[in-house]
Order: C-alpha cells, then sequence, then structure tokens
C-alpha cells in the first residue's frame, strides 16, 4: 500500500502544480467553470494558487498530510460547481456526458486525497 500511497502522490502532485499554473497562465480555459456572479479573475488565481500549493505539498514529506487535507476541502468545494455543470444547457467542460463523468470522478478524487492524508 505504501507504494501506491507514493505513485498517487506523485501522479496528483504532478496534476495539481500543472493545473494550478493552468490556471494562472491561461485563466480563460477555467472561466465557464466559475459562476457569473463570481470575480472570474480572482477566483481563478486563488484557485490555481492553491493547486499549485497542494502539488508541491503532496510531493513533499514533511507536508503530505497537510497538501491532502487541502486536495479534499478543494475537491469538495468543486463539486457543486461540477454537479451544476451537467444540469447546464452547455457544460463548461465540454458535453453532457463528460460532466455526467465527472461528478464520479470528483468523489474518486475526494476518496484519493483520504487515502493519502491516512497512509
Amino acid at each position: 500500500m505504501n507504494i501506491l500511497i507514493l505513485v498517487l502522490r506523485i501522479i496528483f502532485g504532478i496534476f495539481f502544480a500543472f493545473a494550478g499554473v493552468m490556471h494562472i497562465v491561461k485563466p480563460k480555459i477555467f472561466n465557464r467553470f466559475i459562476p457569473n456572479f463570481l470575480p472570474k479573475l480572482i477566483i481563478n488565481y486563488i484557485a490555481g494558487l492553491l493547486e499549485l500549493a497542494i502539488g508541491i505539498g503532496l510531493l513533499i514529506n514533511q507536508t503530505t498530510k497537510q497538501a491532502a487535507l487541502a486536495m479534499f476541502v478543494l475537491m469538495l468545494l468543486f463539486l457543486p460547481i461540477h454537479i451544476w455543470d451537467v444540469f447546464r444547457e452547455k457544460p463548461a467542460i465540454g458535453s453532457k456526458k463528460i460532466a455526467i463523468v465527472r461528478v464520479p470522478l470528483q468523489f474518486l478524487l475526494l476518496y484519493i486525497a483520504y487515502l493519502i492524508y491516512t497512509h
């Protein structure tokens, strides 16, 4: 199990760090995910910095638990956005099918964060 956790930490550390950088470098990609009543650019940068910090934190032994907990909380906060996306006429993620698949994927990410946190 320790090898699996290490592999998950590396994969998700890289994934989150990359996603965080993309939020900052190409914020317009993520604009459709952010409800119109929120300040899109600020939310994008905050999400990007959080994802970058989580990604780096997952890769450092001393901060793994804190990063996994932050990943769990962030994925929990993103869950309503992905559920909302399913019911939109034109989902931000692309298609209805992808939007529907994205919801259970969010639960998988929550579970992975839990696994990393508990090991």
